[in-house]
């Protein structure tokens, strides 16, 4: 069974870093995509930036572009999500997930949505003060 343990979330000002990170347990498929996920009150959850497992290429979201580093480290089992220059924008829950992912071409891809992952975290709040 797959368990996803997120952590490092806090309350910063704006134009500060954060570094989340999630550990995980069990056998995830190196064709799966691990997701960091953000929900911010009242509105949807939203992937903000993914990576595929088989070959480690990464994706994110026009609005974190620049300043969200999505990273692994293979023998910790752990996923990072490196965020710099942060806004009040960013302020949200934070989860960490896992799904299938699949090759279309040559290229991987992997789902946006969040109905195609099946596992996540609890999460850890980020809060952004201007």
């Amino acid at each position: 069974q797959v368990q996803l343990v997120e952590s490092g979330g806090g309350s910063v000002q704006a134009g500060g870093s954060l570094r989340l990170s999630c550990a995980a347990s069990g056998n995830i498929p190196s064709s799966y995509c691990m997701g960091w996920f953000r929900q911010a009150p009242g509105k949807e959850r939203v992937r903000v930036a993914r990576i595929y497992n088989a070959d480690g290429s990464t994706d994110y979201a026009d609005s974190v572009k620049g300043r969200f580093t999505i990273s692994r480290d293979s023998a910790k089992s752990t996923l990072y999500l490196q965020i710099d220059s942060l806004k009040p924008d960013d302020t949200g829950m934070y989860y960490c997930a896992a799904g299938p992912g699949t090759i279309i071409g040559a290229s991987p891809w992997c789902p946006i949505g969040r109905d195609a992952y099946n596992y996540w975290g609890q999460g850890t709040q980020v809060t952004v003060s201007s």
